[in-house]
Formats: C-alpha cells, structure tokens, sequence
C-alpha cells in the first residue's frame, strides 16, 4: 500500500502542476492581450511581434500541460486498478465532478486545437507580410485583429473551462 501511495502522490502532484499551468496559460495570455488592447486595432509592429511571439510561444508549453494532465488522469485511477483489480468505486458527487471535469477539460482540448492549429498558423502567416516601418495593407491589417480577436475569445472560454477542471477536481474525493 505503499507503494500505491507514493505513486498516486507523485502522479497527483504533477497532475495539480499540469492543471495550474493550464489555468495560468490562458490567464496571463488574457493580461497581455488586454495590455496590448490598449493600443487599438491598429498595428505596432514591434509591440505586435513582441505579442505573437510571446503568446504562439505558450502553445508548446499549453500541449505539454495537457499531455500532462491527460497522461496523469489516466495514470491515478490506473495505479488504483493494478494494486486492487478493480476500479475505485465513486460516491454520486465525484462521478458528477468526473464527467464536469472530462467534459472541461475536452472543451479545452478542442479550443487548443482551434487556436495552434487554426488560428495562429494564419496570424504567423499574416504577421510575416507585415515590416516594422511600412503601413500594412489595409485588409490584412483587418484580418490580423480579427483573428486576434477570435483567438482571445476563445482564450477567454479555455480559462473558463480550466477553472472547471480546477474546481471539479476538488470534488473527486468526495465521500471517499
């Protein structure tokens, strides 16, 4: 027992860094954003660049958190199975909270996508026709702050559903 009880620590406890990491993410990312906002919809080439680097810089780090958090999630109610053979069994709360959690957590697995895969190629894209002392044309400069935008929306929803997973995750022990 253990033994049990050193692994399930060592998976919970990078599980709780991953799920902090997926909260803060988007969190600072909202802060930079807002900062930037500031400015207007017009482009600042280096205050831009400094922007998109930071923030399209955080997606590895954004997947590796989530690997993590996948990876962990799997591996406590596994380390329970190989050392009783069968499942812990949940009170009615927890299995909510589970379902609440998984639910969150694959929203925020479809918004990751939507953004690294879909957005910020286009953003990267865009930003690399733009230099730092002539105007941008106009619809590219149009389109740069709406996909900007759409990704801080969808940011925003991501920070929403890692505060689930947050507050969910207190709920697993419950009864137990």
């Amino acid at each position: 027992m253990l033994t049990e009880q050193i692994i399930y620590s060592i998976l919970l406890a990078f599980h709780n860094m991953a799920l902090v990491g997926c909260a803060a993410a988007p969190f600072y990312n909202r802060n930079l954003v807002n900062t930037r906002a500031q400015y207007g919809q017009k482009l600042h080439y280096e205050l831009d660049k400094v922007v998109e680097d930071t923030l399209q810089g955080n997606a590895p780090y954004c997947m590796a958190f989530v690997a993590v958090l996948l990876v962990t999630g799997i591996g406590i109610p596994l380390n329970y199975y190989l050392f009783h053979g069968a499942l812990k069994q949940l009170h009615p709360v927890a299995m909510i909270a589970l379902a609440l959690k998984l639910a969150s957590f694959l929203g925020m697995f479809v918004i990751m996508g939507k953004i690294f895969w879909g957005i910020n190629p286009r953003l990267k894209e865009i930003f690399a026709k733009f230099e730092p002392s002539k105007t941008p044309a106009t619809e590219l400069e149009k389109e740069f702050f709406q996909k900007r935008s759409r990704r801080k929306a969808l940011c925003e929803t991501c920070l929403k559903f890692a505060v689930a997973v947050l507050v969910f995750s207190a709920f697993l022990g419950f009864g137990g």
